[in-house]
């Protein structure tokens, strides 16, 4: 085998998650060409690991809002010929949807696997896949998609290892020695309480002299930052950042403290103490992956207090 198609398009935990199973099949098999669809607005993620050739991007969102537009279909005819002119030996759907699928089946002649009918997202999509893997539902998502791999390349990979395989973006112009919070998530019930970032970013500043930094992504996200930043001059706003300014803010923190959100995730994959706050979804299912330097607080209907954000930090700097 020469060339992989791999499909995760979103979101951004999701291609995060699906990190280290890429980096275990390229250990594997270092002259494995490895291309990646993924939805434009993460295509920065799937660049992130250096085993991965291409990344095809796909404009399904903004199509989906438009989808009898000319330039929705010009845009759909020109993916689809850009999958059809390149031969791999496997496509391999680790998204499990009828729209992974679609998209998976418009490669010519070539096999596709992904998880089977009891272990996928959309068991209907399972039927339109050559070849199907059963992989727990009850397993993080990391492993889930580590071990898809190794069934469908026929290795065992080690559980008790994880490595993303990203390494630290350079800076650029971006700040570096920063404690980074991560205020931001998807839906209000996954945040943690305001006055707790507040009290948080003042013991940084207080007990460890460290600058806080702000990132966001939308003018409600950039409202609550500047809420927490006001009366602190140590505390700042980020500007708008692309994936890539995020990544290399993130590698080059001296800490990162976040919801459950996909820059907590992209976070995880690079190397910075990391604590992970929990108060609307299972950690065991979703959670960073712990390590010597990341750890999970919290869990469905919990809201851990800055104390024990802090000693979580503690730990994982020590």
């Amino acid at each position: 085998m020469s060339r992989l198609l791999l499909i995760r398009t979103s979101s951004m935990g999701d291609l995060v998650h699906t990190l280290p199973a890429v980096t275990d099949l390229s250990r594997r098999f270092p002259a494995l060409a490895i291309d990646w669809l993924a939805e434009e607005s993460f295509v920065d993620i799937a660049a992130l690991h250096p085993a991965v050739d291409n990344v095809i991007p796909l404009a399904w969102r903004r199509w989906r809002r438009q989808l009898w537009s000319p330039a929705t279909w010009r845009g759909l005819g020109a993916l689809r010929h850009t999958l059809r002119q390149t031969h791999y030996d496997l496509v391999l759907d680790s998204q499990g949807l009828l729209k992974s699928v679609l998209f998976a089946r418009w490669v010519p002649d070539t096999p596709l696997a992904g998880y089977d009918r009891s272990s996928i997202r959309e068991p209907l999509a399972s039927l339109f896949y050559d070849k199907t893997y059963s992989v727990s539902r009850s397993l993080s998502a990391v492993t889930r998609n580590r071990l898809l791999f190794g069934q469908a390349f026929g290795y065992q990979p080690d559980l008790d290892q994880c490595d993303f395989g990203v390494p630290a973006p350079a800076p650029g112009d971006l700040p570096t020695g920063q404690a980074v919070l991560l205020t931001a998530t998807s839906r209000d019930s996954k945040l943690w309480p305001e006055t707790h970032w507040m009290v948080l970013a003042d013991r940084l500043h207080a007990e460890r002299g460290w600058p806080v930094m702000l990132p966001w992504g939308n003018p409600a996200e950039r409202a609550r930052a500047e809420r927490i930043a006001a009366g602190r001059p140590f505390a700042r706003v980020a500007p708008r950042l692309t994936l890539k300014q995020a990544a290399a803010l993130l590698g080059n923190a001296v800490a990162v403290v976040g919801v459950d959100t996909g820059l907590t995730h992209l976070a995880n994959a690079l190397p910075v103490p990391l604590v992970a706050i929990y108060t609307d979804t299972d950690p065991q299912l979703t959670g960073v992956i712990p390590t010597p330097r990341a750890r999970n607080l919290g869990g469905i209907g919990q809201c851990p207090d800055v104390d024990a954000v802090w000693q979580a930090l503690q730990e994982c700097m020590a």
